[in-house]
């Protein structure tokens, strides 16, 4: 593995990390606010790649929401 595989590889594992602890951090409230969606996009890859690590949190936003565990607020 290259030097810049390994630094890309690093980056990709703190953003997938960062946006598990922000869903997280969401899903516990149950409640998501514009401030907090904000958050999370700015954590996604600048070319709206989606790893399947990152898909999976992303889906589990949206199923609390269409199943009515998760408020929107201040939209």
């Amino acid at each position: 593995m290259s030097y810049k595989t390994s630094i890309y590889k690093s980056v990709d594992n703190q953003l997938e990390s960062a946006v598990k602890e922000i869903v997280e951090r969401i899903l516990k409230s149950g409640k998501m606010s514009r401030q907090d969606h904000k958050l999370l996009t700015s954590h996604i890859h600048p070319n709206g790649y989606l790893n399947d690590a990152e898909r999976r949190q992303i889906n589990r936003i949206l199923d609390y929401i269409q199943t009515g565990r998760l408020q929107l607020i201040d939209w």
